[in-house]
Parts: structure tokens; C-alpha cells; sequence
């Protein structure tokens, strides 16, 4: 006989079984709020509005004119009526003090602090940026102004001054021997100093380790070397210790002293630019170090490296000291770079405006004009030929790489269809 136990029906908890423990109630969720509208359905309390801190407003400029004239007013008051003082550069600094002052103070009664500081700090800035510019505005009108009467004279850059005396008149001699030195000894120069820049930034990059951090270091304190330390190495090395004469290739080495950090010191900073996703995409196509180096990252950081060189450029045409103790004075043409005294534009610049006489003071003016603007065309090279990016091709480049793609475009076009036919394998039999 077969006891069956009974079954409970659906819903009725067994025998035994007590009713389930109460759950604890999880507790609200804090939900968000969005701030209560107004009727017409703007908000109700009005955005707050962003300080926009590159705008010039009218009242800056009640500022910044009350503080200049109120500083003038006190220096002027302090220096003539109650403090014994005078002199123009005092009078300047004093009522420049009263001037930041007196600005900051103007500002405080509608801006809060931060902005107030900002203000402060950028009438400082912008001040400073001011002078320099005064600075070198006066320099270049100074220069332009007193070579006037040689400038005009084509002679002045056809000859030399082999017989110019000191009473002969601006139409004769002239600084045809400076330029020609000048472009001998940077040429030299540069060619010592392109390979050996460009090789030593690479290496700087390329190569880690201790070795490469102590070149750096070398680099980076010689880019402070004074001038006349680097003629002073030449001179007692080059010409004392070999026993050459002073010549423009003396001089050429020791422009290049100064040239070499810079261009190292700039080149080493354009490389660094150079994204490392390229590296990497050379590395895993199977390219070796020194392919990657000459085919992917000098021609990415090409124009960053012609910067480079003309920075570097600027710096040794400009030189004087060098070349007054390795390569002499001389008044007539020299074209040999590798005996003789050779004179470039800042020694010839020196030695002119030394005499007592008005036409070389002239001449000596108007030599600095030349090399100011020489200059100044190397540094609109540089700002040019910098500006693109790296890896970014000029337009002529772009034609190039345009004219390549359509003659590939009509190679391919020329395959007809029974190459293209002839190109692919041919169809298997299977023999029973």
C-alpha cells in the first residue's frame, strides 16, 4: 500500500513554511531638478555671463588714459616742485610705478581681483613689448639716418676702398671688399656647420643615453659662449698653436663656433616634433634606424631644419669679435679665403665709424644698413620657410606629386584588356 503525501494547492505555502521576512524599502533616489520657469518661459534667474577678457572696453581705455595722464601729473609735481630729483630716465621709471599703480586702482572699482591682476599683467607685458619695439625702431631709423649720404651712391657697392683716403669724397670707395669677405667666410661656414649640426641633432635624438645627454648639455652652455671667447680658441689654436695666418677661413672657423650650437640647439628641438606614430610605422615595415632617419624624419622636419640653418646663419654674419682677431683688417679686394686678411661687413662697420672723418663715419653707417638688411632678409627667410608644418608640401611639391599620380593614373589606362588577360593563371584541367 502507497501513502501518498498531500499536495498543497497553488499559492498555499507548505506545512512549516512561515511567511517570508519583510523587505526593507531602498530608500529614494535623488532625482534632478530643473529650476523653475517663469511664466513666459524664460528661466528664472538670469545665466550668469562669461568675463570676456580679450575685448577692449570703453572703460579700459578711461582707465589706462586717467593713469597716464594722473602719473604725469605726479612725476612732474614730485620732480619739479617738492623732491629734488631730475633726469629724464628717472622721471620715466618714476611715472611708469605711478602709471601700474594707479591703473590697477582704476580697474579694482568695476573688476574683481583676478581680473584686475590680469589687467596689470597684461599692460606690463604689452609695455615691455613696447619698449623693445622703440628699442629697435630707434636702432634701425638711427642707422638708416646717418648712412643716408653713402646709401644712395652705386659705388659704394661696386668697390672697395683701396683708394678711398680719409678726405676723398662718397663717390669713391665703397664696401664691394666687405660683402665678398662676408659671403666667403659664412659660405665656409655654413658648410662646416650644415653636416655637423644636422648629424649632431640626430644623434642627440635618435641615440639615448648618458653620452647624448652630456652632448646636450655642451650644446645648450655654448649657446651662451661670448664671441670673443670663440676668436680667442681659433686665434691660439688655429693661428698660434698650427702657425697659419690670419685669413677669412680663420675667421670661417670661428664664426662657426658660434653658428654650430644653434643650429644643433634649434635642429634638435624641430626633431623632437617629429610624431613618433611615423617612427614606429618605418620600424614595423621592416626599415632600418638610418632609413627611417633619412626618409621619414628629415623630410617631415624639413623646413623646421632650414629655420634652423638660417637662424644659426644670422647669428654668424652678424659676429665682429671673431673675426677682428682671426682675419685682420685690409682695405682691398680679397678673394682668396685662404691667405691674406680678409674683412667683413661688421669688422669693416667698426673700423669706419672710428675715424674722425664725416664720409667714413658715413660709410660705416651705411655699411651696418647693409647688414641690417641682410639680416632682416634672412629672418623673413626663416619666418617664411618656417611657417609650414611639418611634413607639408609647398605648391611646387604638390605639382609634383599631382603630375606623378596622372602619369601613374595613364600607365595603368594603357594595359589592355588582354595584358590584364594574360596576367591571370590559367584554368586547371583534371583528367579522368
Amino acid at each position: 500500500m502507497t501513502v501518498t503525501a498531500a499536495q498543497s494547492p497553488p499559492g498555499d505555502p507548505g506545512p512549516g513554511t512561515g511567511p517570508s521576512p519583510a523587505v526593507p524599502p531602498k530608500p529614494p533616489v535623488p532625482a534632478t531638478r530643473l529650476p523653475a520657469r517663469r511664466p513666459g518661459g524664460g528661466p528664472a534667474r538670469p545665466a550668469q555671463q562669461r568675463r570676456n577678457l580679450s575685448t577692449l572696453r570703453a572703460t579700459d581705455v578711461y582707465a589706462m588714459v586717467g593713469a597716464g595722464a594722473a602719473s604725469l601729473a605726479l612725476t612732474w609735481v614730485m620732480f619739479d616742485r617738492l623732491l629734488p630729483f631730475n633726469g629724464a630716465l628717472g622721471f620715466l621709471l618714476v611715472a611708469y610705478a605711478l602709471f601700474v599703480g594707479l591703473y590697477a586702482l582704476l580697474v579694482s572699482f568695476d573688476e574683481d581681483g583676478p581680473a584686475v591682476r590680469d589687467r596689470v599683467a597684461a599692460v606690463v607685458v604689452q609695455s615691455l613689448g613696447l619698449v623693445m619695439l622703440t628699442a629697435l625702431a630707434f636702432v634701425v631709423v638711427y642707422t638708416l639716418y646717418e648712412g643716408r649720404d653713402a646709401l644712395p651712391h652705386l659705388n659704394f657697392y661696386t668697390q672697395s676702398m683701396a683708394d678711398a683716403g680719409p678726405v676723398e669724397p662718397l663717390s669713391v670707395g665703397g664696401i664691394l671688399h666687405a660683402i665678398v669677405g662676408t659671403l666667403w667666410q659664412i659660405g665656409i661656414a655654413l658648410t662646416l656647420c650644415i653636416p655637423a649640426g644636422l648629424v649632431c641633432a640626430v644623434f642627440l635624438n635618435e641615440v639615448p643615453g648618458a653620452f647624448s645627454r652630456f652632448v646636450r648639455t655642451i650644446v645648450e652652455a655654448m649657446t651662451a659662449l661670448p664671441s670673443i671667447v670663440a676668436g680667442l680658441f681659433i686665434y691660439a689654436t688655429f693661428i698660434l698653436g698650427l702657425g697659419f695666418d690670419r685669413s677669412g677661413l680663420a675667421a670661417a672657423l670661428a664664426i662657426s663656433v658660434m653658428m654650430l650650437p644653434i643650429i644643433i640647439r634649434a635642429a634638435d628641438v624641430v626633431i623632437r616634433l617629429v610624431p613618433g606614430t611615423l617612427r614606429e610605422a618605418s620600424y614595423a615595415l621592416g626599415t632600418s634606424r638610418w632609413r627611417t632617419v633619412w626618409h621619414v624624419v628629415l623630410p617631415t622636419a624639413r623646413s623646421g631644419l632650414t629655420t634652423a640653418v638660417i637662424l644659426g646663419t644670422a647669428r654668424g654674419v652678424g659676429e665682429t669679435s671673431p673675426v677682428l682677431l682671426t682675419a685682420g683688417f685690409t682695405a682691398e679686394l680679397n678673394t682668396d679665403p685662404f691667405k691674406d686678411p680678409m674683412v667683413s661687413l661688421p669688422l669693416a662697420a667698426f673700423e669706419l665709424v672710428k675715424s674722425p672723418e664725416p664720409t667714413y663715419v658715413a660709410r660705416g653707417f651705411g655699411t651696418a644698413a647693409v647688414l641690417l638688411v641682410l639680416v632682416l632678409v634672412l629672418f623673413v627667410v626663416a619666418r617664411v620657410v618656417g611657417g609650414r608644418g611639418p611634413g607639408r608640401l609647398t605648391r611646387r611639391q604638390e605639382h609634383r606629386r599631382v603630375k606623378a599620380s596622372r602619369r601613374d593614373a595613364q600607365r595603368f589606362a594603357v594595359r589592355t584588356p588582354a595584358d590584364r588577360q594574360s596576367d591571370r593563371p590559367a584554368p586547371t584541367r583534371s583528367t579522368p
